[in-house]
């Protein structure tokens, strides 16, 4: 679908990523991740043509993307930028239609065809309801559905999307990655975003691009995890990333109180957060030991039932 050959990006005479040999397959979810600064939104807009690379070559479906027309450009890929739009007077229909620009007349009439293609990138991201409102009267999460439908309706094999889920809430940054998921599978199309949410990147990527200062690390997230590389380019001395499931885990001062912890998960699980958080140690063979069974925490024969008064009978 998409491949780069020895390309250099940069601004001016100066590269910001050199010699990346990247490719892209049909019905991929690539997450393109990094420390701030090292290129993922250079990368993308020289993908997208937006500004010229300083070496190499981009190909899509074996065509130079340097050399094809803008109709030719509009027809292979669709671009998603960070920007909010808050245009007045604008219904969500109206947006999706702007997608079908490439395939109108110069008056922008739009033919049953037409219409079809918006009705089915309404529907591919639960917007067909709203088709009628007014941007200013929908939500920021449905805003940048509506985006991506306007993407889907442009039609094209790759979709280019530059912090789909910036400026979003938790919920709706994790409903914006699932809905990319299913349309990768859904709509046969290459995704390919560049993103921060590394723990939603590890749990629905097919590939990570994983970008330094020396290169881009590629594979699928498993393998970069157990390799070390998320590590490499995003701890340091205060975090790291649990090998058993990817989380961040920080690396908590500790004082001299030590703590045992036995009993029923979830319970114990948040107990053990709570104390490394307030600086407990966890040990085995801690002279104190906390039972966690059926909502009730004992500690020196006293039961409670929260953890908050837990921490509090440490205190004293």
């Amino acid at each position: 679908m998409l491949r780069t050959t020895n390309l250099h990006i940069g601004y001016g005479r100066r590269a910001v990523q050199s010699d990346l040999n990247l490719h892209a397959n049909a019905r991929d979810l690539i997450c393109l991740t990094g420390t701030n600064g090292c290129g993922k939104s250079t990368l993308l807009r020289t993908l997208a043509g937006l500004q010229k690379p300083l070496k190499g070559d981009i190909t899509i479906q074996g065509k130079s993307v340097q050399k094809l027309s803008s109709y030719e450009r509009s027809t292979l890929f669709s671009l998603v930028l960070t920007d909010s739009i808050d245009t007045e007077n604008l219904t969500v229909h109206d947006l999706v239609a702007l997608g079908r620009f490439p395939y109108t007349n110069w008056a922008g009439s739009l033919l049953d065809t037409d219409e079809a293609k918006i009705a089915e990138a309404l529907q591919q991201v639960s917007l067909t309801h709203k088709a009628h409102c007014y941007l200013t009267e929908i939500s920021d999460g449905e805003k940048q559905r509506a985006v991506i439908a306007k993407a889907l309706a442009q039609d094209t094999p790759l979709v280019l999307l530059d912090e789909p889920t910036a400026h979003l809430d938790l919920p709706n940054r994790i409903e914006i990655m699932l809905l990319l998921r299913r349309l990768s599978v859904n709509t046969q199309k290459t995704f390919i975003l560049s993103t921060h949410e590394l723990d939603l990147a590890l749990q629905m990527a097919d590939k990570i691009w994983l970008m330094g200062e020396h290169g881009v690390e590629v594979g699928i997230p498993e393998d970069l995890m157990l390799t070390g590389k998320f590590q490499e380019a995003f701890g340091s001395h205060s975090f790291q990333f649990d090998e058993n499931d990817g989380h961040c885990k920080i690396n908590h001062l500790v004082g001299p109180l030590h703590v045992n912890v036995i009993g029923e998960k979830p319970a114990t699980l948040w107990l053990q957060h709570a104390l490394l958080r307030c600086g407990i140690q966890l040990s085995e063979s801690a002279s104190i030991t906390i039972e966690a069974h059926d909502g009730v925490f004992r500690l020196h024969n006293t039961d409670v039932h929260s953890i908050e008064e837990i921490l509090k009978l440490l205190m004293d």
